[in-house]
């Protein structure tokens, strides 16, 4: 998956927002004002970071060469997702929206719940 990629599918995620609030160099992605990922580039190389279950993120880390502790982030909870074609895209499809629905269900009751009668649990939380 390229940077490119990346980006339209964490947009194509139900009221997903972009927003550079470290500058032009970082996008972050956000839903009702929670970050739910970045892409940037650590090293040259595009990246993602993604909110992950702590047991989950270190599985995933052992699995993926290009999974890796979340760059400037709280290690435990986040994931930096290396966009040089050692994860599959499906895979880092997957791990977005474990990301995206791991923040929806941290939200205020009345936010999770309006998004939920919106887009259908399906769609929010695939």
């Amino acid at each position: 998956m390229d940077r490119k990629a990346a980006r339209e599918y964490l947009l194509s995620r139900p009221e997903a927002k972009e927003d550079f609030p470290f500058g032009p160099d970082v996008a972050v992605f956000k839903i009702k004002g929670k970050m739910f990922a970045t892409l940037g580039r650590l090293n040259g190389v595009d990246c993602t970071n993604l909110k992950c279950d702590p047991d989950e993120a270190q599985a995933l880390r052992d699995i993926f060469t290009g999974v890796i502790p979340g760059y400037h982030m709280n290690k435990k909870h986040w994931n930096t997702v290396l966009l040089d074609g050692s994860v599959p895209d499906y895979e880092i499809e997957r791990m977005m929206d474990r990301s995206y629905g791991l923040v929806v269900r941290g939200l205020r009751k009345v936010e999770c719940e309006a998004l939920l009668l919106a887009y259908g649990p399906e769609v929010i939380f695939r």
